[in-house]
């Protein structure tokens, strides 16, 4: 089974010397605008692998000499990777890290109980699977007195000055840029100290707990002196999510708003990124400007809607003068004239356009995205969560059973965890009554009810433990009827959805089990059974949590065990994006078109989903709600569309076509 199959999805093909320069002269050419050394992988598994055997090379090496080796070490996602390659070098290749004096970056405060906060995730991601000495682990306390804060911080900086100073400081990178937990506005000489938790910081603090509710009110960090003071400073960043931030700080300007780019400043700082990641550096999103070019019609695209951009002008309009005057004489002299780039490329634009996206039956598909036959069509909507189909999708949802296809959809997950408590008890209080009225001699449900309800009310405890089993049982049955009275909104039959309840996801904590062999066989179970001709997948792989990335590996998976299938050979699959992004214009491959009427009965398949509005846990670091999201982005689609010089559509959702890997 193979497991990570949507980190190998590549939009675009980047030509390796951009981020593997064959020579010193080709490096310093590509990389002149970047302020900091950037190491550019191909996965965030080969960019772990390469740190963490450079950050064992220095542990033996101080071995070697009989001296401690002093690391900081960060919380969050980003290092889990590397925690996890150290894990295996320590298992399988013998590397000790009984020299090793670590200090933790940074810990929740106040913390209710001790389980809850980064040391404990440390411990169990890291520490407790190494032989590292207890003794030479270092991390605030969370649990301390208030009064205590104050020489604790003191103290803290003391002993990492006592032991000589930190060696190696490995990095995460936060979504506003902060550094550690140092917003912006902080100044360069800041170290180790309280901090609240407010705006951007609470809202990245809330990826590690149920809801921001749960974020505890302050976090003891290191400062930006305590980093700049460290011999080395490694910065990790992996994911398109992170792209925003990697460019401020290799290519902006060093400024407080940003603290990340104060390791413009340290003499021995590098970064270390994947191509997602890299994706906004100038050399990999407009190569032009730093470079010849290996041009092929999507980056050719994106260097015409970049320049459309700059200029103001729409496709037809640019000229000779245009593209000479902003580092794209190369396409004058490969075309002859603006006219022959433009043209190609409207027309390229032109045929993503379809109002039929399961293929419009009897007419010429030679310039269509989707094939017109054969009609209609058995379509699987692949849905992570049971609300991404009308979030990203509804529009065309309704479209594809409108036009008489035989759609299923498939909700992967069942969301459980995502469904705040006012709403179970809610419900748990409509259900007492109703036993109460008609069935007050079976006392079974509603004793049950009334447990859960004074449960939640009165003793429940939010200690970091998995949610219990009943409880959870209810908030999953509130998603799912919510799923199908929104699929039943849009026209989808009610035999023709699906709860897969992945067992990854079942674990009733925010933290979720990796990929397994059973959650790819649901998936390929049902593929089997209906043969689809043409499947929809969430994309988006920007969710705080990691669930979108797990159930697409699911799908790519099971995918990937059929694709020789004689119906899978003859399925597309396109791949939609969620509440969290979408697609850039240079990959877009089909684009439907929503009229208002439509639009509004997106917003009222997406306010099927009640427990998901306002009181949703798990909503992200964007204000608005799930339909506001949608809305915003279809709309800003189809007015990126209209500024291109193509038709004015009131909103578009877009897909990009999904290949299977032979």
């Amino acid at each position: 089974m193979k497991t990570n199959l949507s980190s190998q999805i590549t939009l675009t093909r980047i030509p390796v010397r951009y981020y593997r320069p064959e020579n010193a002269f080709e490096h310093s050419v590509l990389t002149r605008l970047e302020k900091i050394p950037t190491n550019i992988y191909e996965s965030a598994e080969e960019g772990s692998f390469v740190i963490a055997k450079e950050i064992a090379t220095q542990i033996r090496r101080k071995q070697d000499i009989g001296k401690p080796f002093v690391i900081a070490l960060p919380g969050g996602r980003s290092p889990l990777s590397v925690y996890k390659e150290l894990v295996r070098m320590h298992q399988e290749e013998g590397l000790s890290f009984r020299n090793v004096i670590a200090f933790v970056e940074y810990e929740f405060y106040p913390l209710s109980n001790a389980s809850t906060g980064n040391l404990a995730r440390l411990k169990s991601e890291f520490f407790d699977l190494v032989d590292i000495d207890p003794a030479n682990i270092y991390c605030p306390d969370g649990c301390m007195p208030k009064d205590a804060i104050i020489d604790f911080c003191h103290k803290y900086e003391e002993k990492i000055q006592w032991l000589g100073g930190i060696d190696c400081m490995l990095l995460g990178i936060g979504g506003s840029s902060n550094i550690m937990f140092n917003a912006g506005g902080t100044n360069i000489s800041s170290r180790t100290r309280l901090v609240l938790l407010e705006g951007a910081s609470r809202k990245e603090a809330a990826q590690t707990f149920p809801s921001q509710e749960n974020v505890p009110a302050g976090i003891i960090t290191m400062g930006i002196s305590t980093m700049m003071n460290a011999r080395s400073v490694i910065l990790i960043a992996w994911g398109e999510d992170k792209a925003g931030v990697i460019a401020k700080t290799v290519e902006g300007k060093v400024s407080d708003a940003v603290p990340s780019s104060y390791l413009q400043n340290h003499p021995n700082a590098k970064v270390a990124i994947d191509l997602s990641a890299a994706y906004d550096l100038t050399r990999i999103s407009h190569p032009w400007l730093v470079t010849s070019c290996e041009w092929d019609n999507k980056l050719i695209r994106r260097a015409i809607v970049w320049l459309c951009q700059l200029t103001g002008k729409p496709i037809l309009k640019l000229t000779n003068k245009d593209y000479s005057e902003h580092g794209l004489g190369e396409l004058l002299a490969l075309y002859g004239s603006a006219y022959n780039v433009n043209i190609k490329i409207f027309n390229d634009i032109q045929h993503t356009i379809t109002g039929w996206p399961g293929g419009k039956p009897n007419a010429d598909d030679s310039n269509r995205p989707e094939r017109a036959t054969p009609y209609p069509k058995k379509v699987i909507v692949f849905s992570p969560h049971p609300d991404d189909d009308v979030i990203s999708m509804g529009g065309t949802l309704r479209r594809l059973c409108d036009q008489h296809h035989d759609v299923h959809v498939a909700y992967e997950t069942s969301g459980n965890i995502a469904v705040g408590d006012e709403e179970v008890i809610r419900y748990c209080e409509y259900l007492r009554d109703v036993c109460e009225k008609y069935s007050p001699n079976d006392t079974t449900v509603k004793d049950k009810a009334n447990e859960i309800i004074n449960y939640l009310r009165y003793e429940k405890v939010e200690d970091g433990q998995p949610e219990r089993r009943d409880v959870l049982f209810m908030k999953g049955t509130i998603r799912r009827e919510e799923a199908r009275h929104g699929c039943r909104y849009c026209g989808v039959k009610d035999d023709h959805v699906h709860f897969l309840d992945l067992p990854f996801y079942e674990t009733g904590a925010v933290k979720k089990n990796p990929l397994g062999e059973a959650d790819k066989d649901i998936v390929k179970a049902l593929l089997l059974a209906i043969k689809p001709d043409e499947m929809f997948v969430a994309g988006d792989l920007a969710d705080p949590h990691g669930t979108h990335k797990v159930c697409l590996d699911a799908v790519l998976a099971a995918i990937d065990e059929v694709k020789d299938e004689e119906w899978m050979k003859n399925c597309r699959v396109w791949m939609y994006r969620g509440a969290w992004a979408e697609w850039e214009m240079d990959h877009i491959e089909m684009a439907v078109p929503i009229s208002p009427e439509e639009l509004r009965y997106k917003r009222n398949a997406i306010l099927k989903h009640q427990s998901q509005a306002e009181s949703a846990p798990y909503l992200g670091d964007d204000e608005r709600l799930f339909w506001q999201r949608a809305e915003d982005r279809n709309r800003a689609t189809a007015e990126l569309y209209r500024q291109l010089g193509l038709a004015s559509y009131e909103a578009i959702e877009a897909f990009v076509q999904y290949v299977p890997l032979r």
